[in-house]
């Protein structure tokens, strides 16, 4: 075994030498002098060479617990050659990798298969409820407490299915910096079992055909701007999403003076994967009963040449936002029983149920084969109906159950011009 005084003493020479340690190890002298620790080992029938350091920052006692160590990982089949490549790599990494850059690389990650919105969502719920607390620190520094008490604090907003998205978020985070070799674990992986359940349910909506008459009723006697209201009865009318309605374009409309007048909603509006919200032959076709062509052309004439035909009353350029219907809803006493939304669960039960009763009042057996009609008039996939998902799909059909449904609803309901009363104070 080589001393300390042999290694000081060890001399260069024309060609670099080695001096043997013991078990593999050895002293490299290099001509110009320089002395590094070596160390040689076979892994897999090959001869590999692993460099721990120079002498004399190494000493040979240290330089013979590096080798036992390797020798370690080498008996568990670890190469320790490559384990050092890795953990150089993490050690770079790692370098000024915190929360925020990881996760900002995470977003980039991910443009190619989100939407342009969704990831704009998701980047300010980042910058929301975690860059604040989380952001600035090194991603290696972050412990399950500090993702637990970030999700506490969301939790105690009220938002508990905001929680739950925020952990999954900081998860899939930690999962690319896992990829990376910066760190080994996911706090919040164990933060999830301390978040409140999410109560899943539907939205609320009302059951019967009367009740349903009920709220439009109510609704429209709320002293609300007339393009809301009129947004709200298309909304019933057509049992679309309403984000879709909000955003309905005046070019989105055809024939709404012919006998088949349509809503052609473009895909990317469309609840779909972004590969399918590029592909025009995934748009959506909505037929538009009488009533509705009614309430489309007073909105056009009221909302002016404007990109949407319910536009916002203060930005005449932007959507009527979410939470302005909503407003009138609450306001008119459905909390808890029926929201905008609810239109479409209002729309699938009383339909569904008046088409059993006409199928079986005919003689029918089973479920009404009118059923898996109403689910696509809700932009539902069922590969009963079709193999390959056409959303143009039956339309005579469902043209006549789109008429039926607004005869249904609307009844002794006021005409939609009526609603138009007060908008000249309304601006």
């Amino acid at each position: 075994m080589l001393t300390d005084i042999a290694c000081k003493k060890a001399p260069p020479k024309a060609k670099p030498y080695k001096l043997a340690d013991g078990q593999g190890l050895y002293l490299y002298v290099t001509p110009t002098g320089f002395k590094s620790w070596r160390w040689k080992y076979r892994i897999g029938g090959k001869e590999k060479r692993l460099v721990f350091g120079p002498y004399p920052s190494i000493t040979p006692a240290k330089a013979r617990m590096m080798r036992e160590d390797a020798s370690r990982q080498l008996i568990n089949g670890v190469d320790p050659a490559i384990d050092k490549v890795q953990r150089a790599a993490a050690e770079i990494a790692r370098m000024g990798a915190t929360f925020r850059t990881i996760a900002e690389d995470w977003l980039e990650s991910q443009a190619a298969i989100w939407t342009k919105g969704h990831a704009k969502v998701v980047k300010a719920s980042l910058e929301r409820d975690v860059f604040p607390t989380l952001g600035h620190l090194p991603i290696d520094t972050i412990t399950t407490p500090m993702v637990a008490n970030l999700l506490r604090a969301v939790e105690q907003r009220g938002a508990i299915e905001t929680a739950h998205r925020a952990r999954q978020r900081i998860s899939d985070v930690f999962a690319m910096a896992i990829g990376r070799g910066i760190v080994q674990l996911d706090p919040s992986a164990v933060a999830q079992k301390g978040l409140s359940p999410i109560l899943r349910g539907k939205q609320p909506a009302v059951r019967t055909i009367e009740a349903a008459r009920n709220v439009l009723r109510k609704v429209e006697e709320q002293p609300a701007h007339p393009l809301t209201k009129l947004a709200s009865r298309l909304l019933a009318l057509t049992a679309v999403r309403s984000g879709v309605l909000r955003m309905a374009a005046p070019q989105e409309f055809e024939g709404l003076d012919g006998s088949e007048p349509l809503w052609r909603i473009p895909a990317a509006k469309m609840k779909l994967v972004l590969e399918q919200k590029n592909d025009a032959a995934y748009d959506f076709i909505v037929p538009l009963s009488r009533q509705a062509v009614e309430v489309v052309k007073l909105a056009m004439t009221f909302s002016g040449n404007g990109p949407v035909i319910f536009r916002s009353i203060r930005h005449p350029r932007r959507p009527l936002s979410d939470s302005t219907i909503s407003k009138v809803y609450r306001e008119a006493g459905f909390t808890g029983v029926h929201v905008p939304h609810g239109w479409r669960s209002t729309f699938s039960t009383i339909m569904n149920e008046a088409l059993e009763r006409e199928y079986h009042s005919r003689g029918g057996t089973g479920v009404a084969p009118d059923r898996a009609i109403v689910e696509l008039m809700l932009a539902h996939v069922l590969g009963g109906v079709e193999a390959h998902y056409n959303r143009a799909a039956y339309m005579p059909r469902r043209r006549e159950l789109a008429q039926q449904w607004a005869d249904m609803l609307v009844q002794d309901l006021a005409p939609p011009r009526s609603l138009l009363e007060g908008l000249r104070q309304h601006g």
